[in-house]
């Protein structure tokens, strides 16, 4: 008696590739979508932060972190930065580095006060756990004025940073938010090499790359000056 063999018929063996693509189809699509969300969110991150600025200095006439009337604008929870922070308090810039952890600097304290006034959400503790704010893709997120510039060359009276973004992503933000270089504009990406910017002696981050030199596996900061 012959034994009979079985198998997929052409037309099986067809459905099942049809399938397999239409799946890794959709795992490519929901792939783009995720990563066009996070773009979308970064770039509203720079979108946001000048208007807790601007929205700060409209009620109160001050800069938040630089508010030497703070406690009467916004009660005793609020905490004063001191003149050690790197300059006079009340003197309208937005004195320490983008990504001070010092809580008495100025770019430290401008997050509880923007909060406390009701423009951006978090803890307004300094020093509870998530004070320090985030991006999509986990890295921290800061503000600066004039006297510590992050990068060089980049113009603005103050600077929002953000640091940990992908390659690819800090370049969809430069060509969706600025002119597509990454080394030029009113956006900047930087790979982390730090040098002195001329005649000022401030420390600024030097190190931009042009889009052509951006890797995609590698994760950059972005600034914009405002």
């Amino acid at each position: 008696m012959k034994s009979r063999q079985t198998g997929f018929t052409l037309v099986e063996i067809a459905i099942v590739l049809v399938i397999i693509g239409l799946l890794l189809g959709g795992v490519l699509k929901g792939q783009e979508l995720i990563n066009s969300a996070k773009v979308k969110n970064l770039a509203n991150d720079f979108r946001t932060i000048p208007i807790y600025i601007y929205g700060y200095q409209d009620r109160f006439r001050a800069l938040p972190g630089d508010d030497k009337d703070v406690v009467a604008h916004l009660g005793t929870d609020a905490t004063l930065a001191t003149a050690s922070s790197g300059g006079k308090v009340g003197n309208g810039v937005i004195e320490g580095t983008w990504n001070s952890e010092t809580p008495t600097n100025e770019s430290y304290l401008f997050w509880q006060h923007v909060r406390l006034a009701g423009f951006a959400p978090g803890p307004t503790v300094a020093g509870s756990d998530n004070y320090l704010p985030k991006n999509a893709e986990g890295g921290r997120i800061g503000v600066t004025g004039a006297n510590n510039r992050p990068i060089t060359n980049l113009r603005g009276t103050y600077f929002i940073c953000s640091e940990g973004i992908s390659g690819r992503f800090a370049k969809q933000l430069d060509l969706m938010m600025d002119d597509g270089n990454t080394a030029t504009g009113s956006m900047m990406t930087s790979d982390g090499g730090t040098s002195a910017i001329p005649n000022t002696g401030i420390t600024g981050t030097e190190d931009t790359p042009g889009t052509a030199g951006i890797d995609d596996g590698l994760t950059y900061t972005v600034c914009m000056g405002v």
